[in-house]
């Protein structure tokens, strides 16, 4: 349960900083949903019941006096430091001792309760909120009063909660690398095997490395060192990994907080080879005759098919089909407005096999996209922070150069941040793949 705590915290800090949009909304289950059904039952019971209460004769005020009990300590929770005159007015005005007395004796004004309740809520809510104040006021049914007053006391809390959220975000951004650090550390003392898949993640980009190495020089695997590897490199190498699409493994524990950015900015990096791919073969199908303006209403349409990649449903060997055909159309289409002879049927079916078959492995021209996305990726990984300046786009990516910056910069922000806070756990995952027969260190941030 600490564990779990620990986790829920940190995840909760980390995306309160890196998501500016980040904010809570009241979630309401489904109306047909098993949840929703129970929820509405049993709300309708309790105000059914407050109703027969109140329309008894005399009337029982014991739901009333326990709902305005409620209220004002809902209230009370608004108040900040400083506001002691309007706290002890609430207190005086809802003091349930007193209302229970006046219920004794029959003489509870509900509406003018009610009435003073919307006031101060008035005062209270943010400007958003005035509308539904101002249907309160009209209100005319008592039940139905306070059952509207508890939905708006609802959204002022959660209002309240995302303000306290846009305020403390300074403060957690100055001391985020430390605090998520602390917690990390204290979910590792009860429980040690919290680094596991991180450690086989590392692993992993360590034999991709030294077959990497082994490949680039002459003397083969038995001529290249573990200690001459760099843990900055692998670790990139590792990061880049996440963005395979082939890539399949749990992701390790230190990149949970960014796990949903991660995969969607792998979505959207799929996404834009695919593109890349389809403008590439689009311009070398046409050869001089391809214009900017064609490649833009290419690159449009693949945008467009592809938009629902993350679906179960969707059918990327159908999406292919289809696209390549309308690829067909749009070029004969621009080839016939400038007095030009079509695509040859020959050179259509070269050109829909070609479209057809980017996910295979050995396609050349995916192949080649692939290799220069990654390339580029990796010279932004290697960047000092702040940038000064961004890579250039290289050849065959200037048609997706804006959306493959846009990757690299968001990666870039959530590889850095990673880094600072991980980087300890890091060093001491590294000296022990690299240096086993060593006493174990200090460990030292990885930057």
């Amino acid at each position: 349960m600490a564990t779990t705590r620990n986790m829920s915290n940190l995840m909760l800090a980390h995306e309160i900083v890196t998501n500016e949009n980040f904010h809570l909304d009241t979630i309401d289950p489904p109306k047909n949903s098993l949840e929703g059904k129970v929820k509405q039952i049993v709300h309708k019971a309790f105000w059914d019941c407050l109703e027969s209460e109140l329309n008894e004769n005399p009337p029982q005020y014991e739901h009333a006096i326990k709902l305005f009990d409620e209220i004002k300590e809902i209230l009370l929770s608004f108040l900040t430091p400083g506001t002691n005159r309007l706290r002890t007015q609430i207190c005086e005005v809802l003091d349930v001792d007193l209302i229970r007395q006046q219920a004794e004796h029959n003489a509870v004004d509900i509406p003018k309760l009610g009435s003073y309740i919307i006031n101060i809520m008035s005062k209270l809510c943010a400007p958003v909120r005035d509308e539904d104040i101002r249907k309160l006021k009209a209100s005319g049914d008592v039940v139905q009063m306070l059952r509207d007053v508890f939905h708006v006391l609802d959204l002022m809390k959660m209002d309240m909660v995302n303000y306290t959220i846009t305020n403390i975000r300074p403060q957690l951004q100055r001391q985020l690398v430390e605090y998520e650090r602390v917690k990390f550390q204290e979910i590792l003392e009860k429980t040690p095997d919290a680094l596991n898949q991180t450690t086989e993640w590392i692993k992993e980009s360590l034999k991709d490395a030294l077959e990497k190495t082994s490949q680039q020089t002459a003397s083969g695997a038995n001529g290249v060192s573990m200690d001459n590897l760099s843990p900055t490199l692998v670790l990139n190498s590792g990061y880049l990994k996440l963005l395979q699409a082939e890539y399949h493994s749990a992701i390790p524990e230190t990149l949970i907080t960014d796990d949903s950015r991660i995969q969607e900015l792998k979505l959207k990096l799929l996404q834009v080879k695919l593109t890349a791919c389809i403008c590439l073969i689009t311009q070398n199908a046409m050869g001089p005759y391809c214009t900017n303006g064609l490649t833009d209403t290419i690159k449009e349409i693949t945008k467009v098919l592809l938009q629902g990649m993350n679906s179960k449903t969707f059918n990327l060997k159908e999406t292919l089909d289809a696209l390549s055909i309308k690829v067909c159309s749009e070029m004969n289409k621009s080839l016939t407005g400038r007095e030009l002879s079509p695509l040859s049927t020959e050179a259509q079916s070269f050109l829909v096999g070609q479209i057809c078959s980017i996910t295979e492995k050995d396609h050349p021209i995916c192949n080649l996209i692939e290799k220069r996305i990654n390339e580029y990726l990796n010279i932004f990984l290697c960047l000092p922070y702040p940038y000064k300046r961004v890579p250039k786009i290289p050849g065959g990516l200037t048609s997706v150069g804006q959306e493959l910056e846009f990757i690299a910069v968001h990666y870039a922000n959530v590889v850095n941040l990673n880094k600072q806070v991980y980087g300890p756990f890091y060093a001491g995952i590294f000296r022990k793949l690299l240096f086993s027969d060593v006493p174990e260190a200090k460990p030292e941030t990885v930057s």
